[in-house]
């Protein structure tokens, strides 16, 4: 089977080639401007060691936030009562592993 020669386009056909190009090109530049956008974000993202603990946290939430809903979650479930008598076994070991 040969393949047939397309004939030209219609002035009008043209036209709307024409704009389904721009539009592809439009959309093209949108999506690596997005690209370079999440590249920018991800690259600040990055916790710095020497903050404060509360916005260490913040900054781990921002890039877990599944996790810390699960947290939460399970925090629920748990109740007040199991949440005192697990942190205060937690505490003192979290602040002896800081020294």
């Amino acid at each position: 089977m040969s393949a047939k020669p397309m004939p030209g386009a219609t002035p009008e056909q043209q036209q709307v080639l024409d704009r389904i190009l721009v539009q592809r090109e439009r959309l093209r530049a949108r999506r690596e401007a997005y690209r370079q956008t999440r590249a920018i974000v991800q690259a600040r993202a990055g916790v710095d060691p020497d903050s404060s603990l509360p916005t260490r946290l913040l900054a781990f939430a921002k890039l877990h936030p599944t996790f810390v809903a699960g947290a939460a979650a399970l925090a629920l479930v748990a109740g007040p009562r199991r949440l005192i008598r697990v942190a205060g076994l937690l505490i003192p070991l979290v602040s002896r592993m800081r020294r």
